[in-house]
């Protein structure tokens, strides 16, 4: 299924208007969210063709929000890619084992994370 919207979930307003800039600039259809518990409502009104999920975020952290998405019927279809400053491979990982489909470190690099999303077509 092509990707065509994506849900971004970052604790930063920066990160989140970077994203989207760059999601938007390429086509996508983008809705944000600060929180996991954000995330969790704006999934019961739309569900996204993909979640780019940040990992540090304060409550429910990307890990676990990841974990229990790709547990949760509804959503075990929406491939997550985790977008962290976490670097060291034991939190790659980490990531994969709770569900995540790709991962990449911030910051961002477009041409990265574009081919990241087009190998989810």
């Amino acid at each position: 299924m092509p990707v065509r919207s994506v849900l971004i979930v970052d604790d930063s307003k920066t990160e989140l208007l970077h994203l989207s800039e760059m999601l938007k600039g390429a086509g996508y259809a983008v809705a944000t969210a600060e929180s996991a518990e954000d995330a969790q409502a704006q999934l019961e009104r739309h569900k996204p063709d993909l979640i780019l999920m940040d990992v540090v975020m304060p409550g429910q952290n990307g890990f676990q929000l990841t974990r229990s998405l790709t547990r949760d019927p509804r959503f075990a279809d929406v491939p997550v890619i985790l977008c962290t400053s976490k670097n060291q491979e034991t939190d790659r990982v980490w990531g994969m084992r709770q569900g995540a489909r790709d991962y990449i470190v911030k910051p961002v690099d477009q041409a990265e994370l574009m081919g990241k999303i087009k190998r989810l077509d």
